[in-house]
């Protein structure tokens, strides 16, 4: 844990989130600013500050968010018409809070590209 990081204090439940799931592992909560109707993070309870940050370690947690966040869409009924997982990463992939994070989208049309 990073005591500084706003992801870390959400975990900590020093800041207060919607939460959807937790384990030892894996944190997904609600976007406070969603970008669709559908807009939840899921983070690893490790501290990472990005997925550059990630190393052979920490393969089943990477494998594990998504699995999650797998789980997340299916049971927001997203699976049917389709979502968006994102990973931003440094200042011009957008990254704004430096804890590794992935965005699930849904409940609306993507437009595509991005950004």
């Amino acid at each position: 844990m990073s005591e500084d990081c706003l992801f870390c204090k959400i975990i900590d439940g020093k800041i207060p989130s919607t939460e959807v799931y937790r384990d030892d592992d894996v944190f997904a909560f609600e976007d406070i600013n969603p970008a669709a109707p559908t807009h939840i993070l899921v983070i690893p309870t490790k501290h990472l500050k990005d997925i550059k940050a990630a190393n052979k370690e920490d393969r089943d947690l990477l494998g594990k968010i998504l699995l999650t966040a797998n789980q997340i869409s299916n049971e927001r009924g997203l699976a049917h018409d389709g979502f968006r997982y994102v990973i931003n990463t440094g200042k011009h992939g957008g990254q704004t809070v430096y804890h590794l994070h992935l965005h699930i989208l849904g409940g609306r049309s993507l437009n595509w590209p991005p950004g």
